[in-house]
C-alpha cells in the first residue's frame, strides 16, 4: 500500500493536529505534576511510533488527560518521577499481554448511545475548558478535563474569567476564530491553495505577528502566561538532559505493579473507547483492529516510559481534529509526531510566541463539531432507550470526568437492557371469553433468562380462575432453569385455581404436563 497517496489530505490535517496537540501535551504534563517535556515526549512517541504500528487510519495517540489524576498521585506515592516511569514501562508490557490475549473485543460491548454521549460530552467539555483560554484567563491548564480543579470547578473558572479578561488575547482569539470560520465556510471551497494551507496555520501565524507587534502596547500586549510554554534548552546536551529514565531498582515493589496495572487498564479502556468513537466519526467507515491497537499502545508506552514520557492512549480530541481536517491515513498522525519533534528542537522560541487564545479558538471549533445541537435532537427522537444513556454519559463527563461519565452511562445502558429484557420475555395474547373459560396465550421469546423471572411471575399470578392457558415455546431456544422452576411451581397453583395448561412445542402439544423439568431436559435444541 502506498502510504503517501493521501498526502494532499494528510499533510494539512497533520498541521491542524500538531497545533491541537502541542498545548495539550504541555497542559496534560502540567496537570499531571510531571516535567513539561514529558508531555512532548508522549506526543512524539504517540504520533510516530504508535501511529506507525496502529491499524487505525485516523486515530491519533498522545498523553492521556484521563490519566492525569493517576499520574499526579502516583509520582508522589512512588517516590519520584523516575520510579513512576517504571510503572509506565510495565503498564506497556501488560498492554502487550492484553493484545496477545485478544482483550480488544471489550470495546465492542459499549452501547452506541454511550459512545455518542462520550463524543458529545468531550465536545462540550472542550468548549467549556477553552473559554478561559479564549479570553486570556489561563487558570486551568490545557488538558485538564476534570470538573473539579484546585478548589474551583469548570463553571466557577468561567465566571472568574469575566474578572480577568485580557483585551489582547481576546482580540486575537476573535480574529483567529473569524479566520477559521472564513476558511472553512468560504475560502476552503474557492481554490485548492486554501485546502493545502489550512485555516489553523494562518490563524496561528497571525497570532504570532499580533504578539510581536503588540509587545509594547499598554492594553493589547499579551503576557507570557498566555503563550505556549515549550522548554528551551541552551544547547544540544541540555536538550538531551530533559529526558528522564526509569529507576528499575524499584521494579519489585508492590506499589509499582499496582500502578502499572492501573495504567494498563485505564489506558486500554480509554483507547478502546476512542477507537470505537473514531470509527463512528470516520467518513470512510474503516474498522480498526482493536487487538493490534493494544499492541501498538503497549509498545508506545514502553518506549515513552523508557525515555521519560507520560502514559499514552489514543485521544479523541486529536483524532476528531484529524477527521474534521480531512485526514485519510495514518501518515497524518505520524507527520504530526515529526512536527512536534522538529519544532521542539529547532523552533521552541517561535512556538513560545503562539497565544493560547488562538489555539483555544481552534479547539472551540473541534468541540462544536463533536457536540452539534442537531445530535441532541436526533438522540431525543430515537426514544428514551437511547436518549437516557446518552444524556447521563454527557452530564457525567461534564460534572465528573471522562471515565466516570462513561461508567455512569454504561450502568444506565445496562439498566435499560434489563428493563427491555424484562418486557420482552414473553408475548401475552388474551382471547375472548368462551365456554366459561378465559383463553390466554403466552408465547415465550427466543431466549428467556433469570432476568425475565419477575415479568413472567407477574403475568402468571394475575391469571384469573377458570383460565385456559396456552404456553407456546416453539420459538424458544434457551430457557433458563429458573424459568422452568417457575413453571413447575405454577403447575401446583394452577390446579387450585382451576387453570388448564396446554404446552405447545416443536414436538407437539401436551395438556397439563406432569413435569416441566423433565420435558425441557428431553426437549431437543432447547435448555
Amino acid at each position: 500500500m502506498n502510504v503517501f497517496k493521501n498526502l494532499k489530505n494528510d499533510l494539512p490535517s497533520s498541521i491542524v493536529v500538531f497545533f491541537v496537540a502541542l498545548p495539550l501535551c504541555l497542559g496534560i504534563a502540567l496537570a499531571s505534576g510531571a516535567p513539561l517535556f514529558s508531555g512532548l515526549i508522549a506526543g512524539i512517541v504517540g504520533g510516530i511510533v504508535v501511529g506507525a504500528l496502529s491499524g487505525s487510519n485516523i486515530g491519533v495517540s498522545g498523553p492521556a488527560a484521563g490519566l492525569a489524576a493517576i499520574v499526579l498521585s502516583s509520582i508522589g506515592a512512588l517516590g519520584g518521577y523516575e520510579n513512576f516511569l517504571v510503572a509506565v514501562v510495565l503498564g506497556g508490557v501488560i498492554q502487550l499481554l492484553f493484545g496477545v490475549l485478544r482483550a480488544g473485543i471489550i470495546g465492542y460491548y459499549f452501547p452506541s448511545s454511550v459512545i455518542k454521549g462520550m463524543l458529545t460530552g468531550i465536545g462540550i467539555i472542550i468548549i467549556l475548558k477553552q473559554i478561559p483560554h479564549f479570553f486570556g484567563y489561563n487558570a486551568p491548564p490545557e488538558g485538564d478535563f476534570s470538573f473539579f480543579q484546585g478548589g474551583e470547578n469548570t463553571f466557577s473558572e468561567i465566571i472568574n474569567t469575566v474578572k480577568f479578561i485580557s483585551p489582547g488575547a481576546t482580540l486575537i482569539a476573535v480574529i483567529g476564530l473569524g479566520i477559521l470560520i472564513l476558511w472553512e465556510k468560504v475560502l476552503g471551497k474557492k481554490a485548492k491553495i486554501f485546502k493545502l494551507v489550512q485555516g489553523p496555520l494562518v490563524a496561528v501565524a497571525v497570532g504570532i505577528l499580533f504578539y510581536v507587534f503588540t509587545q509594547d502596547h499598554q492594553s493589547l500586549s499579551i503576557s507570557k502566561d498566555h503563550l505556549v510554554s515549550v522548554p528551551i534548552p541552551g544547547d544540544f546536551s541540555s536538550f538531551l538532559g530533559q529526558f528522564s529514565f526509569p529507576n528499575f531498582a524499584v521494579i519489585f515493589q508492590t506499589d509499582i505493579w499496582i500502578t502499572a496495572f492501573t495504567i494498563a487498564l485505564v489506558a486500554s479502556l480509554e483507547t478502546l473507547l476512542c477507537v470505537e468513537a473514531t470509527d463512528k466519526l470516520d467518513p470512510d467507515k474503516h474498522v480498526t483492529p482493536t487487538n493490534r491497537e493494544l499492541l501498538a499502545q503497549g509498545t508506545g508506552n514502553i518506549i515513552s516510559g523508557m525515555i521519560g514520557g507520560l502514559p499514552i492512549t489514543q485521544v479523541i480530541v486529536r483524532s476528531s481534529a484529524n477527521i474534521q481536517s480531512g485526514g485519510k491515513s495514518k501518515m497524518s498522525a505520524i507527520i504530526h509526531g515529526f512536527f512536534l519533534l522538529i519544532s521542539v528542537i529547532l523552533i521552541p522560541r517561535l512556538l513560545n510566541m503562539i497565544p493560547l487564545s488562538v489555539l483555544a479558538s481552534v479547539l472551540l471549533l473541534v468541540g462544536y463539531k463533536l457536540a452539534k445541537p442537531s445530535l441532541f435532537k436526533k438522540m431525543y427522537a430515537m426514544g428514551w432507550k437511547q436518549s437516557i444513556p446518552f444524556t447521563v454519559t454527557v452530564l457525567g463527563i461534564i460534572f465528573t470526568d471522562l471515565l466516570i461519565g462513561i461508567g455512569l452511562g454504561l450502568m444506565v445502558g445496562i439498566v435499560v437492557i434489563l428493563i427491555k429484557s424484562y418486557q420482552n420475555s414473553h408475548f401475552l395474547h388474551i382471547e375472548d371469553v368462551s365456554n366459561g373459560k378465559h383463553k390466554v396465550k403466552m408465547t415465550l421469546a427466543e431466549e428467556v433468562t433469570f432476568f425475565n423471572k419477575g415479568a413472567i411471575l407477574k403475568e402468571l399470578d394475575q391469571l384469573p380462575e377458570d383460565t385456559y392457558l396456552t404456553l407456546d415455546v416453539r420459538k424458544t431456544r434457551y430457557l433458563d432453569n429458573d424459568i422452568i422452576e417457575i413453571l413447575e411451581d405454577f403447575s401446583e397453583k394452577a390446579k387450585n385455581k382451576h387453570i388448564d395448561i396446554k404446552l405447545i412445542s416443536e414436538r407437539g402439544e401436551i395438556e397439563n404436563p406432569d413435569s416441566y423439568i423433565q420435558f425441557f431436559k428431553l426437549r431437543p435444541k432447547s435448555a
